[in-house]
């Protein structure tokens, strides 16, 4: 049986909808990392809070 990583929003570690900490764990980093990424994309691109909203309703969350 083949184990498949599966990204979902997290449940329990979230701040706002659990998106980072959903990638932090799909992608074994820490969560501030990606927060931090997060906030980096949204000051200087401002296509962070775009990218929130769509992966927020596109990423289920964990069951």
């Amino acid at each position: 049986m083949s184990n498949v990583k599966r990204l979902y929003r997290s449940r329990y570690e979230k701040k706002l909808g659990g998106v980072c900490a959903g990638l932090a764990r799909y992608f074994e980093i820490d969560v501030s990392l990606v927060r931090l990424i997060w906030i980096l994309l949204t000051v200087f691109y401002g296509a962070g809070i775009l990218a929130y909203l769509l992966a927020w309703i596109i990423i289920p969350e964990e069951p």
